[in-house]
This record gives structure tokens, C-alpha cells and sequence, in this order.
């Protein structure tokens, strides 16, 4: 700081260069040109709620499967109610900031680092008179149509976080029934146990995928197909029938060492295949729950607080590996309902 400057803090450090006279706007100075477009930005955040509404409609009246013009539709539709209503908002706000809040140029000096009290009192006067000058309280129509907008805004982030997954509810049932083969699901060839070496482990998944329906058997397909066969998902593994200790009641759920298990961690619903041959310990990828594959499924490490569901398992007639029913356990992540349902489940067994 010069030593002008010093002697007499409040003399200007620069002096005026020879700025143009200000230009008003038009909505400066004529109220018909500021209510015109205090209605058009009302009207963007209109329609930017009523995007939010239609992306919420489409996320439950378009299939998944259906395509537009070669793409999803439903993808199509998300884009655009979702980007158009969030571009609408931008836009109005943009508009309103340029052309309805206050305008006038403000010169701001040089001060030390350290404000005085009186220049924190001069912020908080400034900031309230920003607000003033902002319009949001003298403005009810843009006000009330951006509040609408951004309330219905909620409605997509419903839609996106129920997109998540499947309700953690009723989820005992899988696609397994009996006489239903085991899968390689890389190649899709049936599994024999000839097939697998001791200490082996093979990612499986159902040969046929169904659910009947008042018609009759109806095939699955598309993203159903693939819904339905993740949570089928299983790992088959091999050893020495002498390393394995099963519960009562699961002596014949294996055949000739080889037992099969969900895929599905029962922590928080991870895929998980991370085989220790000598062990016998299957690893979680995310939180390194572990289970002993020799005794059951059992958790002997890690967040999850139940045993790795096993599938039993049997031959067909031409020697290949299938399943004798459904999962008995549930095949989910654990929830606070979940303990209930399966006691309820293992009191009926």
C-alpha cells in the first residue's frame, strides 16, 4: 500500500478510467418487458416440474426392453424429461439473474486481510439487500413455480433410488426347481462331476429359465431373463467328501464331494467366488466376509452374520448335475427383516 494511501485510507487507489454510462435493461425501465419475462421463467420451471412428473410416469408405464428409433426407450425418455427439466431450471435461473435481479456496478477497494467490524457488518447489509434485490420475495410467481419444480424434482430420485434393486421382501423364491441342470455360465454346458478336480471351483448358473403364468410356461427373456438368473447365480466346488461336515438333514445335498452354494454374499448381495482350495474358504470381494465351504457355508470371518445358502444336489439319468428344489434359505442380502423371515422359514422346516 503507497504511503497516499496510508495518509488517506480513503481515497480511491485508482482513479476513474472513464467507464460508459451504465445501460439499463429493459426490464429496468419499462414493467410490462420485466412481468413478460417474469411469466416466461415462471413457465420454464412449469414445465421443467411437469418433465419431472413425465420421468417418473415413464420410469413405470415403458418396458425396459422396448427400443426408440434403436435405442432404449426408456433410457430415451430419462434423458430427456430429466435433462430437459434440470436445463429448464438453469435456464430460468440464469434468465432471472440477468434480467430481473438488481443491477448496478459495484467497485470494490483493496483492504487489509483481516476485515474490520464494520466491513462485516457491511457484508451482512450487502447479502440482505442481495436478497432484496433478488426479487424472490416481490417475485411470487417465479418464487412458487421454482419451489413446485424443485419439489417435484424429488419424484426421478423415488424412481432412481427404487431402481436400485428389488425390494428386500418375499425374496426366498428363486428359479431353481428340481430336475433343473447345473450350467457352466461362460459356455452354458450341462456340469458333470467328472468334469471337476478336487479343489476346483466353477461359476454356474440355471439351465432353463421359467415361471409359469395363468398360460401356462412362459420363456423369460431380456432384462427379466438376466434379473432372474443373477439371483440364481451359484459357485460349485469340489473336495474330498472326508473334508466335508454336513448339518443333519444335508448329508445327500452333495454328490461325490461336489456341493453348490448361492453366489450371492449374505452380507450386502456382493457376487463372491474368491476360492482357498486347501481351506476350503470362500471370500467376499467387498468385505472380505468368509465362508467354510466344508462345514455348511458357515461364516468364520467377516460382517456377514449367515451362512452362504447351499443348493442340493442330484443326477439326472444321463449322469449330469441338477438341483433337488429350490434354495431352502433365503437368497438376499441381510436386512432387519430378513432374521424374522428366515426363523419363521427354519420353524416350518
Amino acid at each position: 500500500m503507497s504511503d497516499e494511501l496510508q495518509k488517506a485510507p480513503d481515497a480511491e487507489p485508482v482513479k476513474d478510467p472513464g467507464l460508459p454510462e451504465h445501460l439499463y435493461r429493459p426490464q429496468d425501465v419499462d414493467e410490462s418487458q420485466a412481468k413478460r419475462t417474469e411469466r416466461q421463467i415462471a413457465w420454464m420451471f412449469r414445465v421443467a416440474g411437469l418433465l419431472f412428473v413425465g420421468f417418473f410416469v415413464a420410469y413405470f408405464t415403458i418396458d425396459i426392453d422396448e427400443e426408440f428409433l434403436g435405442w432404449s426407450a426408456l433410457n430415451f425418455a430419462f434423458g430427456v424429461t430429466l435433462g430437459g427439466g434440470l436445463l429448464l431450471i438453469g435456464v430460468g435461473i440464469i434468465q432471472w439473474a440477468k434480467k430481473l435481479m438488481g443491477d448496478h456496478e459495484m467497485i470494490e477497494m483493496r483492504h487489509p486481510a483481516a476485515s474490520s467490524e464494520e466491513d462485516r457488518t457491511a457484508v451482512l447489509e450487502d447479502l440482505n439487500a442481495g436478497i432484496s434485490e433478488s426479487g424472490f420475495g416481490r417475485r411470487p410467481m417465479i418464487r412458487n413455480s421454482l419451489l413446485g419444480a424443485m419439489g417435484l424434482l424429488g419424484l426421478p430420485a423415488i424412481a432412481l433410488l427404487r431402481d436400485l434393486g428389488p425390494l428386500p421382501h418375499d425374496q426366498r423364491k428363486t428359479v431353481w426347481t428340481k430336475g433343473m441342470r447345473l450350467v457352466n455360465d461362460v459356455t452354458g454346458t450341462p456340469i458333470k462331476p467328472s468334469d471337476l478336480q478336487v479343489g476346483q471351483l466353477v461359476n454356474g448358473e440355471p439351465a432353463i429359465v421359467y415361471e409359469t403364468d395363468a398360460e401356462g410356461e412362459r420363456v423369460l427373456h431380456g432384462t427379466e431373463l438376466l434379473q432372474v438368473k443373477s439371483k440364481a447365480a451359484i459357485i460349485v466346488v469340489r473336495m474330498r467328501p472326508e473334508d466335508i461336515t454336513p448339518d443333519k438333514g444335508k448329508e445327500n445335498w452333495g454328490v461325490d464331494g461336489i456341493l453348490c452354494f448361492s453366489k450371492i454374499c449374505t452380507h450386502v448381495g456382493c457376487p463372491i467366488s474368491l476360492w482357498e482350495q486347501q481351506t476350503h474358504h470362500l471370500l467376499c470381494p467387498c468385505h472380505q466376509s468368509t465362508f467354510d465351504l466344508g462345514d455348511n457355508g458357515k461364516v468364520i470371518f467377516g460382517p456377514a452374520h449367515r451362512p452362504l445358502p447351499q443348493l442340493p444336489l442330484g443326477l439326472d439319468d444321463e449322469g449330469y448335475l441338477i438341483a433337488m428344489s429350490d434354495f431352502p434359505d433365503i437368497i438376499a442380502p441381510s436386512y432387519p427383516e430378513l432374521a424374522r423371515d428366515q426363523k419363521k422359514l427354519d420353524n416350518k422346516s
